[in-house]
């Protein structure tokens, strides 16, 4: 046998053995298993710890009033961990995964002890009395704080919660990390709903998405506006605004107590017949994202307010007009009908004055421009109403 070849054994050793007279000694102080790790030009390590000691090891340091300078972090944002806490709760309750980022802490070096075992491997030792400030993560302290403390603390007491502690003593430079981990972008709400759980309105929308010819490749999954490039007209948070509209008028309804395959099976096959008979769609229905021309694309959205989320939303009130909500949970095939036979184009009277607004003097080659204020829409689905002679 090889020199080079490590010994074998019937059992592998274990840390905890090589933990446990560490353990002993400091058994009066908070011990931690831990990751060295260098970044930034600083040390930094990763612990996890049990939900019951945040309470007590981590504090939050909000700024307060009108003087940043008061904390290491920025204000607490009211309600935000009360939202953290019912997700949580939801998904704990019903025996489902969930998921918290990790929180970063920062604590003056030698208020800590840190005893390395080689290979980045370390204990980390935190005396009584000494407090971690949190720099960010300060919403989801609270959050397992006040639910480690109710009666429902035994949902998430078998947890366990990582922190990445970094060794600094300077003010100013946990207020520049504060600052700099907050430069990430804000998600747009189409990758959102493209990431959400497949229940209520979002998988009703992604349903839609792979039923409806109109949608079908031609949606913008990830981005706030479609990316005209690729010739997508629409995003995920057009069409999902427009879905809660067709079943309860409200755009933001999340449609928690609808059956997806029901609904979207239901809804798919109306906007389908809808899209197939309204000569203003038609042929952008029927044609592939492939075999469809820029120019038809961008002709559409400049023609037809039905290449606007505006337009959708419009489409999801009216739809809600022809939905049995009683009987049959259907939508009335003779007022759809009616509705794709009306004039969908830009210049219809239907439109001029609510959601096409005429310049008398064009910005940037166009003499309108659209409005999608929720006033606008409500008076252009009255007009509509009425224009039908629907009570």
């Amino acid at each position: 046998m090889s020199d080079n070849n490590p010994p074998q054994s019937d059992r592998a050793p274990r840390i905890d053995e090589l933990l446990a007279p560490y353990f002993a000694k400091y058994h009066r102080e908070n011990c931690y298993p831990g990751l060295i790790f260098q970044q930034g030009k600083r040390k930094m390590v990763q612990i996890n710890i049990p939900p019951n000691d945040l309470p007590t090891l981590l504090q939050a340091r909000p700024s307060t009033g009108n003087d940043p300078d008061s904390g290491k972090n920025r204000p607490e944002v009211k309600g935000h961990a009360e939202e953290i806490k019912q997700y949580i709760l939801k998904r704990a309750r019903n025996d489902q995964p969930w998921i918290l980022g990790t929180l970063t802490a920062n604590v003056p070096p030698q208020k800590i002890e840190i005893i390395e075992l080689g290979r980045g491997i370390c204990l980390v030792v935190i005396p009584r009395g000494v407090k971690l400030d949190i720099t960010d993560g300060q919403h989801r302290k609270r959050a397992i704080h006040e639910l480690i403390e109710s009666a429902e603390g035994e949902l998430i007491g078998d947890n366990d919660f990582p922190i990445t502690l970094v060794l600094e003593e300077d003010f100013n430079q946990c207020q520049t990390d504060f600052r700099d981990m907050a430069q990430t972008r804000q998600l747009d709400k189409s990758l959102l709903l493209s990431f959400g759980e497949f229940e209520g309105r979002v998988g009703i929308t992604k349903s839609l998405l792979e039923k409806v010819a109109m949608f079908y490749k031609k949606t913008d999954k990830i981005k706030s506006t479609p990316d005209s490039k690729r010739n997508l007209i629409y995003t995920t948070n057009y069409i999902a605004r427009a879905v809660s509209c067709a079943f309860t008028d409200d755009p933001s309804d999340e449609l928690k107590n609808y059956d997806v395959a029901e609904a979207s099976e239901t809804l798919g096959r109306c906007l389908n017949n809808f899209f197939s008979e309204c000569s203003h769609t038609r042929h952008i229905s029927e044609t592939s994202v492939e075999e469809l021309r820029s120019q038809d694309v961008e002709k559409f959205k400049d023609y037809c307010i039905l290449g606007r989320s505006v337009g959708l939303e419009i489409l999801g009130r009216l739809l809600y007009c022809t939905y049995d909500r009683d009987s049959s949970q259907d939508f009335e095939t003779e007022r759809v009908l009616q509705l794709a036979q009306l004039d969908w184009s830009r210049k219809s009277h239907l439109w001029e004055g609510n959601v096409v607004l005429y310049n008398s003097t064009p910005t940037n080659n166009k003499s309108y421009k659209i409005s999608s204020n929720a006033s606008s829409v409500k008076v252009a689905v009255s007009k509509v109403k009425a224009h039908l002679e629907w009570t």
